[in-house]
């Protein structure tokens, strides 16, 4: 693939959380797309149990201060960074006092929290508003877990026209993971923003939210979607399938980050 912005939105980074699927690749995934030759960011929830000091993180001044109002409220935001010194990788963190910070379980407790429709909502534009304040224009945005979910929607429908965003392309990797309390009955509701429409949403205010449920919103509005976890829901494999969207099925460990890029080619049409 031609030099490349890859931004790799992510529910779980190892070392700032203890090793998993997910946390692996989104730790070397983003490494090797950089050591072949193409720019990245990185953004991850700044969950509470990640210790700031150990892992060095700092406020970013200039991008925190913005408030995100969800549900009538406001919620400000909060722009962390810290470096991985042996990638040469600097990882963002997405922070807010009331939906980060209430407890230091991390994500396996993370789960089960009644509010994680409104963390979603928080986190996807979070990443998105800070983005744009950065001034860069990614290629390509790949969304790694559940709670990355809405960025397909939110890029294709109310970021649109953003300069930032209008020409990237949106990626998402189903993880074998999900959340084990249902999103808020009021979510369809909440996660509205400026270009988005009832008719966009392929829920209703009232319907219970599951994994397989928002799993399907985010390939609807993917521009080519990856198996990242061998064992995955039939539903949504089936899903996918039938979307007829750009789908790579499971890659082994030791040749997926090759794979991926030559996937990336394909979605931004470099072949």
């Amino acid at each position: 693939m031609k030099e490349a912005k890859v931004l790799f939105i992510a529910q779980e980074i190892t070392p700032y959380l203890p090793e998993s699927e997910i946390a692996n690749i989104c730790r070397n995934l983003p490494q090797g797309i950089q050591d072949r030759g193409h720019e990245i960011r990185t953004f991850m929830p700044k969950y509470g149990s990640i210790n700031e000091r150990r892992n060095q993180l700092h406020e970013v001044i200039r991008l925190s201060g913005m408030n995100l109002i969800i549900d009538d409220t406001d919620h400000p935001l909060i722009i962390k960074v810290a470096s991985i010194q042996s990638a040469r990788m600097q990882v963002y963190f997405i922070d807010n006092d009331d939906y980060f910070q209430r407890n230091a379980d991390g994500v396996v407790d993370e789960d089960m929290r009644p509010d994680n429709d409104e963390r979603s909502i928080f986190f996807v534009r979070g990443v998105m508003e800070t983005v744009k304040k950065l001034r860069w224009t990614p290629d390509i945005i790949h969304c790694h877990g559940w709670i990355t979910a809405l960025t397909p929607l939110y890029i294709k429908k109310s970021y649109a026209e953003d300069p930032s965003f209008r020409d990237a392309k949106v990626i998402y990797s189903l993880y074998d993971n999900g959340f084990k309390t249902p999103f808020d009955p009021n979510f369809a509701a909440k996660l509205k923003l400026e270009g988005i429409q009832d008719t966009d949403i392929p829920f209703a205010v009232g319907e219970s939210i599951d994994p397989v449920v928002l799993n399907k919103l985010a390939i609807q509005y993917s521009d080519g979607v990856i198996q990242a976890s061998r064992d995955i829901n039939s539903e949504i494999t089936d899903y996918v399938q039938k979307t007829g969207i750009p789908f790579l099925g499971y890659q082994d460990p030791e040749n997926y980050i090759d794979t991926y890029n030559d996937f990336y080619n394909k979605i931004v049409g470099n072949e």
